[in-house]
């Protein structure tokens, strides 16, 4: 029985909900090495486990300036690692779906021909 050509599929192997936006993750870098995690959860309940001197030399490590105020180093990380996930993480924009011209714009076009 011969398959007809709509019916074949074609597999590249590439992951589609994935869209690198760098070089970085070009070359497999996945986000995890900075923070270990890209779930904000997850990261949160690590900030809320250590102390504040842990905090202030995960915030230097980091690349942030260690506030005197736990709440305030907290805050900046979390953005930071926001920031960090939503490079790593496509969005959801769809892209608009090609539509042909009307009628007129067709007539428009065809008088070039």
């Amino acid at each position: 029985m011969k398959k007809k050509l709509e019916e074949l599929t074609q597999t590249h192997g590439k992951t589609e909900t994935f869209r690198p936006s760098t070089l970085d993750q070009i070359w497999g870098d996945t986000g995890l090495n900075k923070y270990n995690t890209l779930d904000e959860q997850e990261y949160s309940n690590t900030l809320s486990e250590m102390n504040k001197s842990d905090l202030m030399s995960h915030s230097a490590r980091m690349g942030i300036v260690p506030a005197d105020s736990r709440e305030r180093m907290v805050k900046r990380l979390m953005t930071a690692f926001r920031q960090h996930v939503s490079g790593f993480r496509s969005s959801n924009i769809p892209q608009p779906k090609p539509t042909r011209p009307n009628k007129a714009a067709m007539d428009i076009l065809a008088e070039g021909r």
